[in-house]
């Protein structure tokens, strides 16, 4: 026979488990974000050949994830609908140059970026040798880009805007509502996903105008959207954003 006080724990155990279970089939809140035209920017984290054609040097890994995605025609659809309704575009790009390659040490990836000659350039202030290259814009994109109203950031050199001024730029433009896409889901997009947050921002992540590698090691466009669901205030499909935007923008 069980005594009182082996009940009591049974019982204890017992509630303690449906509490956890509880928790663990909760449905995640949806805090969503509305769109304020005076208050939101779309940045756009690498918008680059090597990620994003098929000549670029990381097409063999995510080339199959862009595709599925649709990833090249939603960032452009985003460009488009921010500049018709005038909304302000923000590109966070990736650059290596020759002084980077001294580094001591590295991560996994970082080492596999400069082994490839991924974003590389020739140098920090020269142009020569970059149209065209796997650092420079895919192609499609370049009269968003270069209008003159686009906001290109300093180029960031691991994965999150710690170290170049897109956080300065947005600031002082009075952006404190984010909407986020381009690539790699679950390294340069997410990272800056993480960092914007922890400074405050409001930031909405553009699921399929993303995309990440798919290699025998994991799935990084998998790894993202658990990442995106639990961290963003909202992720939208590339319809729900530009849908989102268009119908904000017409109440103005």
């Amino acid at each position: 026979m069980k005594t009182l006080k082996q009940s009591l724990a049974i019982l204890s155990a017992a509630v303690i488990i449906m509490s956890f279970a509880s928790t663990a089939t909760a449905q995640l809140p949806n805090p969503g974000m509305e769109i304020d035209p005076e208050r939101t920017a779309i940045v756009i984290t690498d918008p680059q050949n090597d990620f994003l054609s098929p000549d670029g040097v990381t097409w063999g890994v995510v080339g199959k994830s862009v595709t599925e995605n649709n990833t090249v025609a939603n960032i452009e659809a985003l460009l488009k609908v921010a500049k018709v309704n005038n909304l302000p575009v923000f590109i966070s790009p990736h650059y290596y140059y020759p002084t980077d390659k001294g580094w001591n040490f590295e991560g996994a990836l970082e080492v596999l970026m400069h082994n490839i000659g991924m974003f590389d350039r020739k140098d920090a202030l020269s142009l020569e040798g970059f149209e065209g290259s796997g650092a420079d814009f895919l192609e499609l994109y370049k009269p968003y880009i270069q209008d003159g109203k686009t906001i290109v950031a300093n180029p960031h050199k691991v994965y999150g805007p710690e170290n170049n001024d897109l956080m300065l730029q947005l600031r002082k433009r009075g952006i404190d509502k984010v909407i986020l896409a381009g690539m790699s889901a679950n390294l340069c997009t997410e990272s800056h996903l993480r960092e914007l947050l922890e400074r405050g921002f409001e930031v909405a992540v553009v699921k399929d105008a993303t995309a990440a590698a798919v290699i025998p090691d994991g799935d990084g466009y998998a790894a993202a959207l658990v990442n995106f669901r639990f961290i963003a205030n909202a992720v939208w499909t590339t319809e729900e954003a530009v849908q989102n935007i268009e119908q904000t923008l017409a109440s103005k």
